[in-house]
């Protein structure tokens, strides 16, 4: 009885205990070497010339895989086949795939805005599902801030199937501002009004030159409209102040703004 034991222990216990220690010490220096490995990537200059979102990007994913490479060789070490290891990892990359199908289409989505590039962060786009500045192009999600400094999360999977329209791709953006005018109005002499509001805004842009024309005729007005081109920086400050100098100069000039009127005819 004591030798069978004995011969169990030394043929069984000790080579696996051998196996174990050899197997932990290979998990330990490998996930060391390979953050060692993966911190002098992320610092190095190919990934420096990368978008930030794509060599974040990168430098996840290569980590994730030389750490599972190192997980399965540690694993292997202990006597687990490698055929085995690999039906396992299939198996729970299978089940994982069908409870995370929403989460997947959002990484490929991620991974179409990352190679693809339709905005880049600092951006500003508008989409169906909100609009602002982009602050962060993950994996999963686009974080957004609003004009009101609200954080949106929008699903990438949303982002890559719908239309999203990037108001910071070109350096000079348009603004029209809409002015209703009443019929009887000198259409000249307002179109005059609007231009010298854009004359006096020193954020207006002169090429191109700002314009002023009649945009649209509605019920109980005649809509004018002044278009001026600005800065990308300066769109916001330039549409605040030329809403409110049109509404001044439109006053001091004589010009009426009518409210909506209808006419009723009573028949006796």
């Amino acid at each position: 009885m004591i030798d069978s034991i004995i011969n169990f222990v030394n043929v069984y216990l000790v080579d696996f205990a051998v196996k174990l220690i050899a197997a932990a010490v290979t998990l330990l220096v490998g996930l060391k070497v390979v953050k060692f490995l993966v911190g002098k990537i992320a610092k190095g200059r190919a990934v420096a010339k990368l978008d930030s979102s794509v060599g974040s990007l990168i430098v996840s994913s290569l980590k994730l895989v030389l750490n599972a490479l190192i997980i399965i060789i540690a694993v292997e070490i202990l006597g687990v086949p490698s055929a085995t290891i690999v039906a396992a990892i299939g198996s729970c990359g299978l089940a994982i795939g069908l409870a995370l199908q929403g989460g997947l289409s959002n990484i490929a989505g991620g991974v179409m805005i990352l190679v693809f590039k339709p905005f880049h962060i600092g951006d500003y786009i508008t989409t169906p599902a909100g609009e602002g500045t982009v602050e962060d192009i993950g994996l999963f999600y686009t974080r957004l801030v609003t004009v009101d400094r609200r954080l949106v999360n929008i699903p990438n999977s949303v982002l890559s199937s719908s239309a999203v329209t990037n108001l910071s791709e070109k350096p000079v953006r348009g603004i029209d501002i809409e002015v209703a005018v009443a019929y009887s109005t000198d259409i000249d002499a307002a179109k005059k009004v609007l231009l010298k509001c854009a004359e006096d805004c020193p954020l207006v842009l002169n090429d191109p030159a700002p314009r002023a024309f009649v945009s649209a005729h509605k019920d109980s007005s005649i809509i004018v409209t002044l278009r001026v081109s600005v800065e990308g920086a300066n769109y916001w400050p330039a549409k605040f102040e030329l809403l409110e100098t049109t509404v001044e100069k439109t006053r001091e000039a004589g010009i009426e703004i009518p409210f909506p009127q209808v006419d009723v005819h009573m028949k006796q």
